[in-house]
């Protein structure tokens, strides 16, 4: 007798990457699924991004829903205080709350005939504008000034600290990365994220005295971080300050 079997089916590999939902302790929390053919076990990671659970490539629906609801009451609360971190989205308004190099100052909207450079008085900052003041036109406005005065705290923070710490980058550039607030090149160009203007100076002069360390050592060694605390000695307070709104340094 002859048995005859049909070709076995491959087996089809779960996606590498996916985007899953679940209730963790009453509340729906939407999360990054990664899945590795090197790991073996279940990892769990909460950042500005959200919830990333990284499995091995094979690891049953049961033991991840097991670590996750293991886990459920560590993840809401880390997301929640995630959630609390992120700045609120400026509505660009006139009386909209501001912040500038750690203060906080308020937009004041002057229509008028002819437009000018924003300008701070006392604990305001005046937009002229001419015609419809729109809330395009008034971010526009506002990111310009931003980058000028940016730009100015930059080279001032720049020439500083250079001198003490005897380098002299090359070029210096803003930048609007979403990941970092500064970075160096080994061709000395230092960039600084525009939007650090917002923080408070001593986080400022962190980030500037970092990004020139790098002309000495360009990687995060001991030895780096030594030239760091020479310039900056609290800088371990202002790495974990940043870290709290949620980009590292």
């Amino acid at each position: 007798m002859i048995l005859m079997f049909g070709k076995r089916r491959p087996s089809i590999a779960p996606p590498a990457v996916e985007q899953r939902s679940i209730q963790l302790a009453g509340k729906p929390v939407t999360y990054t699924l990664k899945r590795s053919g090197k790991r073996r076990s279940i990892g769990l990671r909460i950042d500005d991004r959200g919830l990333t659970v990284s499995m091995p490539l094979r690891a049953s629906e049961k033991w991840l829903h097991s670590v996750l609801n293991e886990k459920a009451a560590w993840v809401v609360e880390k997301l929640g205080s995630w959630q609390d971190r992120k700045p609120s989205i400026p509505q660009w308004l006139d009386g909209e709350k501001i912040a500038f190099r750690g203060e906080t100052f308020t937009l004041r909207i002057i229509p008028g005939l002819f437009a000018s450079p924003p300008q701070l008085h006392g604990e305001q900052l005046h937009i002229h504008v001419v015609g419809a003041a729109d809330a395009i036109k008034i971010e526009k406005v506002v990111t310009q000034w931003y980058r000028r005065e940016a730009e100015q705290v930059f080279r001032e923070c720049v020439a500083h600290y250079a001198p003490l710490m005897q380098v002299q980058p090359r070029q210096i550039k803003l930048s609007s990365a979403q990941t970092q607030w500064g970075s160096c090149t080994s061709r000395g160009v230092v960039r600084f994220n525009w939007q650090l203007v917002r923080m408070p100076l001593h986080l400022i002069d962190y980030v500037v005295v970092h990004e020139l360390a790098h002309l000495v050592e360009m990687n995060h060694s001991a030895a780096f971080w030594r030239v760091v605390e020479s310039a900056c000695p609290g800088y371990a307070r202002c790495r974990a300050e940043l870290r709290r709104h949620g980009i590292g340094a």
